[in-house]
């Protein structure tokens, strides 16, 4: 009757003791850690981005709808009060705007060595706003500047560009400034 009295002490005393061990070396970090598994050449493949000329490529080469026809009649609607041409920007930078003769409503729009491939897109606040989803740009025109901006990055790539019908517009801005909505109206 003690032998087996003596085997379950020590079986109860072996298992406290591992369930002691384990939790102990849980609380403790790992000294080595496992090495990342190496991903095959298959796997490297299918997770390889293509470059965004090569798709551009492809997109003009194969579509399956004419860019234009993606676009709504408000849309088009915009574009055909997009400024045009080589704008001048503040610090003596400036902005190239042009139509893709191919596409209409599209726009390549070039500042340095940045090129954008824009389309417009509707706002609420009646704003004019041409996009490049894929570059993550943004060309805002106003009626008295326009800018460009990159929202990946969160900052401005040319600001104070203005057309000559922008800078009169601005002028005119400026001579007959408009009443604040804030400010009590005058009596």
């Amino acid at each position: 009757m003690k032998t087996p009295l003596i085997a379950l002490a020590a079986a109860l005393a072996l298992a406290a003791a591992g369930a002691q061990a384990q939790t102990s070396a849980a609380s403790k970090p790992a000294a080595v850690k496992a090495a990342p598994a190496k991903k095959t050449t298959a796997a490297r493949k299918a997770t390889a981005k293509v470059p965004a000329k090569t798709a551009k490529a492809v997109e003009k080469a194969t579509p399956v709808q004419t860019p234009s026809e993606r676009l709504s009649d408000a849309e088009l609607a915009i574009a055909r009060s997009i400024h045009t041409g080589t704008i001048q920007c503040e610090l003596g930078a400036n902005v190239s705007v042009t139509a893709d003769e191919q596409n209409p409503g599209f726009f390549h729009v070039v500042s340095g060595r940045q090129r954008y491939y824009m389309h417009p897109v509707e706002s609420r606040t009646g704003a004019i706003r041409l996009e490049d989803n894929r570059a993550g740009a943004l060309w805002l025109q106003l009626g008295n500047k326009s800018m460009l901006m990159n929202q990946k990055l969160g900052q401005r790539v040319a600001d104070e560009c203005a057309t000559p019908v922008q800078r009169e517009f601005a002028a005119q801005l400026q001579a007959n400034p408009q009443q604040n909505l804030l400010d009590s109206p005058k009596r």
